[in-house]
Parts: structure tokens; C-alpha cells; sequence
């Protein structure tokens, strides 16, 4: 999940995942490309490039809708790009060392950016994009999520049982025993941070007013993580054997969705209650609907899809497919897909701008941009 060393030769692509089950869904390097609907109006022939290893998060990429800002990591550079869609802007803004993952705050406008080569969390100005300050949070920082409402940003650090906490309004950091969570997704109305632990398939449900934590378990190899923000329900994709685990609030028992294949990624539609599942191995994605949490249709995409994107306000599903360099747009009222498109190489990580109808994409290699049009 986390790591891939990636060779590129001509049309010939070699990809390995290491230090992650095979039988999961590998991650990538990073890069920029800015997908804004469906029409191509440039894509420039790139070179071959050096073969690239790295790490990556699933979270590379963010939208705030308070602000009309997306931020994607550059990792390579030490950056993030940020798109202003309300003036048609984007900057480069310089991070720490290696940024593997980003969150925004609602309420402030600011945007929160892991960097794992130093062990820091930029804090960047929702006006002025400008770093504020930085934070350090410990080694091996991975994901972050945000809590906007309570003013609390959490980060997870790979190989350690500490969970950092910090206060939005004072970036001051705290730090709760957890585990060793690797993903994290936030149920905000509630305040219940839900700390998913890939290698055994650990959850930890930390309530985020008492501190208090709840442990149960989904099975080994769980990977990708979505929350239905008005029911609170919880989708965890299980690549090594097949199935979503579904975690209903208030509930530490998981039932399971049978997908088959490898469920590699997973996003949810709180408009439709639909629920999108990325398939790497066929190739695809599945439909399933909530409350019935019945599979109800399987649209063929790209090769090899590992992230995915909603825009409920068009009931538009985007997919990045890791093997073909590809993103597929999903149509999500007919269930069909509209079209895949080139986006460079290896996109791994999606945040779409339903006001503008934009997804915009980290993926793998040297930057590059691609603009669609759907309007």
C-alpha cells in the first residue's frame, strides 16, 4: 500500500509492491496532473523516466470546500500545488521534507500537510497559502485527518503507538496511546476517530471528547477507508480476502460486504447512499448500495484502479487507475462509465471540486498537467 518502486522502459512497465502484502493494492510516487472534466485540451508526449520508488498516501490530494482551494503533495519536491478554482490560480508552496499527505480545516481555512521525511505537519494560511507554522509531530508521520468542528487535526505515525493531536487553534501538540494505526477517517458530528491498523486489521474507535478507546478488529489486510458523513457508517475495503467491513456508528461489530476480487479503495455518495469500490485486480469498480449493502453493479474502468473521488453534486465518480496512467469518469445515475482519460503516469490519490467540476490528482513521476473540460 504504502510503498512501489515503479521502472519505466518505453511501452514495458515493471511494478512491484515491497514491504506491503502483495496481495494488497500498491502505492506510488508522487507528481501533479489537474483533471477538470472530460474534454482533453492538452496532453504533452513525456520522456521516459528514471525508474522512481516512494512513499504515498491515498490522501495526497485535498479539497476545502470553505475556501475553493485543492492541495496535491509533490513529495519529490518538497512542495504542495495549490489550485485556486474561484480565480483560476495555482502556486507552488514549499512544505518540509517529503509530503505524503494533506487536510484542510473547514472552519479556519487552513490546510494540514504531513511531511514524512522530517516528521513535521505544515500548517499553510487558507488566504495567503503561506506556511504559518510548522509542527513537529515525531517520526514516520503518515495520515492525517481533520476534525474541523472540534478544532482538532490527528496524524498517525507508522511503527509507533502514539496518535498526535494537534489544536487547531494553537497548533500546540498532544499525543494519545492508539495503537499503530495507519489510516484514520473522522465521523465529525459525533467527534469518533476510527484508527485502522493495516497488517492485523486493528480498529481503534476513539471517542474525541473523553479520550476514551474502543478496540475491535476487521481482519488482516484491511486497507482504504470512507465514512458516510451523515450516517457515520464506516467502509473498510479488505483486499486480502475480498470483502468491505462496515461499521455501523455507535457499533464496534463488523458486518461484511462479499466483493470478491482485491477491494482496494472505497468512497461513498451521502446523496445516494452509494457506495464505490475499486476492484485492482479486475480491474473495476463496484456499486453498492447502503442501508441494502447489496452489490448492484460492476463498471469496467482503467487498469489496475486504486483511488477514488465523488462529486456528489453531479453524481460524478472519478477513478485513478494506477497501471495505465489513466483516470475513468463514472456517471453514477446510469452506472456507466464516460470515459477514461491520460493523466501521466501512476495516479494515486483524488480530491474533486464539485463547484468547478475538477478532480484534481497525485500521481507518480515528473509533474504534469492535463485540463478537461465538463461543462
Amino acid at each position: 500500500m504504502k510503498y512501489l518502486t515503479q521502472f519505466l522502459s518505453g511501452a514495458v512497465r515493471w511494478v512491484a509492491a515491497f514491504a506491503v502484502s502483495a496481495a494488497g493494492c500498491p502505492g506510488m510516487s508522487v507528481g501533479l496532473v489537474l483533471l477538470a472534466g472530460f474534454s482533453v485540451a492538452s496532453m504533452a508526449q513525456q520522456p521516459v523516466e528514471e525508474p522512481h520508488s516512494g512513499l504515498i498516501n491515498s490522501a495526497g490530494a485535498a479539497f476545502n470546500a470553505a475556501t475553493g482551494k485543492s492541495y496535491v503533495v509533490d513529495s519529490d519536491g518538497s512542495s504542495v500545488e495549490i489550485s485556486n478554482d474561484r480565480n483560476g490560480t495555482t502556486r507552488s508552496v514549499k512544505a518540509g521534507s517529503h509530503p505524503i499527505s494533506v487536510a484542510v480545516n473547514s472552519e479556519n481555512g487552513q490546510a494540514y500537510v504531513v511531511n514524512a521525511g522530517d516528521g513535521t505537519v505544515s500548517v499553510l494560511d487558507g488566504e495567503t497559502d503561506g506556511v504559518v507554522a510548522t509542527v513537529q509531530v515525531g517520526d514516520h508521520p503518515y495520515s492525517i485527518a481533520s476534525d474541523s468542528a472540534a478544532g482538532r487535526i490527528y496524524v498517525t505515525r507508522t511503527y509507533s503507538n502514539q496518535l498526535m493531536v494537534i489544536d487547531a487553534a494553537t497548533n500546540q501538540v498532544s499525543s494519545l496511546e492508539a495503537g499503530s494505526p495507519d489510516l484514520l477517517v473522522i465521523d465529525q458530528k459525533s467527534h469518533t476517530v476510527y484508527l485502522l491498523s493495516y497488517e492485523m486489521g486493528d480498529l481503534a474507535i476513539l471517542n474525541g471528547v473523553t479520550h476514551a478507546i474502543t478496540r475491535t478488529t476487521v481482519g488482516m489486510h484491511a486497507w482504504g477507508m470512507a465514512i458516510n458523513r451523515e450516517t457515520g457508517t464506516v467502509y473498510i475495503a479488505k483486499p486480502g480476502d475480498g470483502r468491505i467491513a462496515v461499521i455501523e456508528a455507535g457499533s464496534t461489530h463488523p458486518a461484511y460486504i462479499e466483493t470478491g476480487g482485491q477491494p482496494c479503495a472505497v468512497a461513498v455518495n451521502e446523496r445516494t447512499s452509494t457506495i464505490y469500490v475499486a476492484d485492482y485486480s479486475e480491474s473495476s469498480v463496484r456499486v453498492i448500495k447502503g442501508g441494502k449493502n447489496q452489490i448492484v453493479a460492476t463498471i469496467p474502468v482503467g487498469a489496475r484502479p486504486e483511488a477514488l473521488a465523488v462529486d456528489a453534486d453531479h453524481d460524478r465518480v472519478y477513478v485513478a487507475n494506477t497501471s495505465d496512467g489513466s483516470v475513468s469518469v463514472i456517471d453514477g445515475a446510469a452506472n456507466r462509465m464516460v470515459r477514461t482519460e491520460p493523466v501521466g503516469a501512476a495516479p494515486y490519490a483524488l480530491a474533486a471540486n464539485p463547484a468547478d467540476r475538477k478532480v484534481y490528482i497525485a500521481s507518480l513521476g515528473r509533474r504534469s498537467f492535463a485540463s478537461l473540460s465538463d461543462r
